[in-house]
């Protein structure tokens, strides 16, 4: 598959901390990649570099071979690249609807006069925004709740109502920023098959995650982080069987014995 994402040499610190060293890694195209690792391993600050909310000090990201290094989250979005966040944010007082609308309205390329006087071009363009809007919330089993307000969904629906507003723009990918947190089992399930379903469709996924096996059971691809650099990466059986993986996540040191450390 082509390289749609790719990071290398990506480095971030703050105020001498070095949260992120060296990290490489791509995504391919029509694939779902899961980004894993400990607690302070780089991860958020990695997305917050490719998706820019953080500048990263050094390294390079392309999005479809365009250099997007230090662009402004607006300016990536409009390539094509599209977050969520681990605290999900919704328009609680809109219903639904206008929630994916008010997403979709800086794509719409249209003027303020357009909007002010309704007209043809800008009703044609809503019209067809309101459509698509329609189907990303059956797509998450939210119908029934379309002219509710947000505010009534639960922590779990408000994430899925999130994801249907980050699929508005028709982005290259998206990326998520730990999509199942906080939510109840059978709500994972859900989520999961969601996303398979517009990876289906052709959707290109990053997501960051600590739920492991959500990540072993959905991605294509697993990279795993520590100390902000690409530790390793590959299928989720090949990152699974690797040791090095297990010492990151039990804080191992070099030389530092496993069979101790799991015993105490």
């Amino acid at each position: 598959m082509t390289a749609l994402l790719e990071l290398r040499g990506v480095a971030k610190a703050f105020r001498g901390i070095k949260a992120v060293r060296d990290a490489s890694f791509t995504v391919e195209a029509g694939s779902i990649t899961g980004v894993i690792g400990p607690n302070g391993s780089g991860k958020s600050t990695t997305i917050d570099c490719l998706s820019g909310f953080q500048r990263p000090d050094a390294g390079t990201i392309r999005l479809a071979g365009e250099d997007i290094t230090g662009l402004a989250p607006a300016a990536i979005a409009r390539r094509g690249l599209i977050r969520t966040f681990q605290a999900v944010r919704v328009y609680d007082t809109y219903d639904l609807l206008d929630n994916l609308l008010v997403v979709e309205a800086p794509f719409r390329g249209l003027s303020w006069f357009d909007a002010l006087a309704r007209t043809r071009a800008f009703r044609k363009r809503r019209a067809a925004a309101e459509a698509r809007a329609r189907v990303l919330i059956e797509s998450v089993g939210l119908t029934r709740m379309i002219n509710m307000p947000a505010s009534v969904l639960s922590y779990g629906q408000k994430k899925l109502l999130a994801f249907a507003a980050a699929m508005m723009a028709s982005p290259k990918i998206i990326v998520l920023d730990e999509p199942v947190a906080g939510v109840n089992p059978s709500r994972v399930n859900e989520i999961a098959e969601i996303l398979r379903n517009a990876n289906r469709a052709r959707v290109t996924f990053l997501i960051v995650e600590h739920n492991v096996e959500f990540i072993n059971g959905l991605c294509d691809k697993v990279v795993v982080l520590d100390q902000g650099v690409k530790l390793t990466e590959g299928t989720p059986e090949q990152v699974h069987r690797d040791a090095r993986v297990l010492d990151a996540y039990l804080g191992l040191a070099p030389g530092e014995s496993r069979a101790a450390v799991m015993a105490t």
